[in-house]
């Protein structure tokens, strides 16, 4: 069974880094029953940087649990749910298992696979570990966003039930090659905006390589420009 083992809210709040404060929205924590999902985010939830987070594009952020004892070992920490800033804790539903474009019911709600999440340096700030987000985003371990195609309540426990595979079988594995190994690809890159269900910022990303256009991801991954 595909479903959600823990359901994580949290408001942005400022934290420490680099001798200065930044407003992180990572800080997540597991609520009980039902709560409701809009357009853009679940009740109680929020993101501190709209540029590189949320939207309709990134309304829930998905990690899935089977991840965590790979990250409990390198972290030599334990890890509470909610621990990657994620919204739906999963059990069953890999990133090689998911498509851009697939669509799942999911208590009231129905969601579209948009795009793989794409670590950023807040998950350093967090643990105190400079190297993680590019360590989530090399292993592969990223997780994923979903765009919200209808409104409803959605709470811990509910199943993810596959409404539609989408045809093209654009695995979020597959995107993450090309976006992060194989930038260079340009077949690749033709076929991951082929999916019309692509989020925007991948699109544009993929556009402008294929342009000649260089797209630098040091301030994402470091929060240095």
């Amino acid at each position: 069974m595909i479903k959600i083992v823990s359901l994580n809210v949290g408001k942005p709040q400022p934290v420490p880094f680099e001798k200065k404060e930044v407003s992180t929205g990572i800080y997540k924590h597991p609520v009980k029953g039902e709560v409701f999902l809009s357009s853009l985010n679940f009740d109680g939830d929020g993101q501190a940087d709209l540029v590189h987070h949320g939207g309709k594009d990134k309304a829930v952020c998905v990690y899935p649990y089977e991840h965590y004892a790979y990250w409990v070992k390198q972290l030599g920490r334990e890890l509470q749910y909610g621990a990657f800033g994620e919204n739906l804790t999963t059990q069953g539903l890999l990133e090689d298992d998911v498509c851009i474009g697939d669509t799942f019911q999911v208590g009231g709600a129905i969601l579209q696979v948009s795009q793989p999440r794409q670590p950023c340096f807040k998950l350093s700030v967090k643990y105190g570990v400079p190297e993680l987000p590019l360590w989530v985003q090399n292993t592969g371990y990223t997780g994923y966003y979903f765009r919200v195609l209808q409104e409803g309540k959605v709470a811990a426990g509910d199943e993810l039930i596959l409404l539609e595979r989408h045809p093209h079988g654009r695995t979020l594995t597959f995107a993450n090659r090309i976006m992060h190994h194989e930038k260079q690809n340009a077949e690749g890159m033709r076929a991951m905006l082929a999916v019309d269900q692509l989020s925007d910022s991948w699109r544009k990303t993929f556009e402008k390589r294929l342009g000649g256009i260089e797209t630098d991801t040091k301030e994402r991954l470091t929060g240095q420009a």
